[in-house]
């Protein structure tokens, strides 16, 4: 997996047809999808769909105090001359916002502070008027960005599977808030061509040091600054901050409590701030739905989940991926 970054005078040939080939597509996806606005973390996905697009408003959220993705997504918007839109957010509007995430999503997955980002951002594009906002949404998922991925074995396998089922918050809360969802990462022609692209260039080694979305990161060299283009992962609820409110809702729980509530529910729950989202989903949505006819049963919550699904929605269990890797 750990390819090297030295080619001969054919493979720099085709790596650099591919380069333009990719940026071409994607400058084209871009006009495609553009947006008055930009869900913009400062991150190697949302910075890219910024360069193509200076003249949506960019909109950044953080927990206060200052969130990792302050310093990147103020540097991108100084490079890019950006309309950039910062919000400051307390704990309490975070706290606040879950019952409507896990509403809307209609699930307790434990991932509920990520897509409390994703929401509070939408809801001030919605707050401005904005009615179309791009996001980076399927970079990581076509190109291979997650650092689990690096190690993987079959991580073809796994990109195929995921990118037959891929779904995100953004599209669900977008069109609760009444905001059109542009996906430039997602357009069809993009896609297609991205996942068309040789895994060894999506997970090679640059200087020492083994990168997912490598390809992305190289080809854009000269489009944004290398401090940006060659920035770690960050996911959006530890960058964004909101990662801090799991240990807040933790702390909400007491011990008994959990103890007393796994009693209760048939449920097997990873940790107090599951279950206290599970007692949100009660609250807000009600009882989980049992398996309906060509469905198979979670085996954490009993919810449904359609028969080659590995990603229960409901509660985010991912048993049954475990079982057959």
């Amino acid at each position: 997996m750990a390819c090297s970054t030295v080619f001969t005078a054919g493979q720099g040939k085709e790596v650099l047809k591919i380069f333009r080939e990719l940026k071409q597509r994607f400058e084209e996806a871009i006009d495609r999808n553009r947006g008055e606005g930009i869900l913009f973390s400062g991150g190697l996905d949302s910075a890219l769909v910024a360069s193509y697009s200076r003249n949506s408003t960019a909109i950044s959220i953080g927990l206060n105090p200052q969130s990792e993705d302050e310093f990147y997504a103020r540097a991108v918007a100084r490079f890019l001359n950006l309309d950039h839109r910062y919000i400051d957010v307390t704990t309490n509007e975070a706290l606040a916002a879950i019952p409507e995430v896990i509403r809307i999503l209609r699930s307790f997955d434990p991932a509920v502070p990520n897509d409390v980002a994703v929401y509070l951002g939408l809801k001030h594009a919605s707050d401005m008027d904005i009615r179309a906002v791009m996001t980076g949404d399927g970079s990581d998922e076509i190109f291979a960005g997650y650092s689990f991925m690096l190690e993987m074995k079959d991580l073809d396998q796994y990109l195929a599977r995921m990118h037959s089922s891929m779904r995100f918050s953004s599209n669900r809360i977008g069109d609760e808030l009444g905001i059109d969802i542009r996906q430039p990462f997602l357009d069809e022609e993009f896609l297609r061509f991205g996942r068309d692209v040789d895994l060894k260039y999506k997970i090679r080694n640059e200087k020492g040091k083994l990168w997912g979305k490598w390809i992305l990161r190289k080809a854009f060299e000269g489009v944004l600054p290398r401090e940006i283009l060659w920035q770690s992962k960050r996911p959006l609820e530890s960058g964004s901050g909101m990662s801090r409110l799991r240990d807040v809702v933790t702390s909400i729980i007491s011990d008994f409590e959990f103890e007393e509530g796994k009693k209760v529910y048939p449920i097997r729950f990873w940790n107090k701030e599951h279950f206290y989202y599970y007692l949100v989903y009660r609250e807000v949505v009600g009882e989980i739905p049992p398996p309906t006819d060509g469905q198979k049963q979670c085996r954490c919550c009993g919810g449904g989940m359609m028969p080659d699904a590995f990603h229960c929605r409901i509660c985010g269990d991912v048993t049954e991926w475990r079982r057959v890797n």
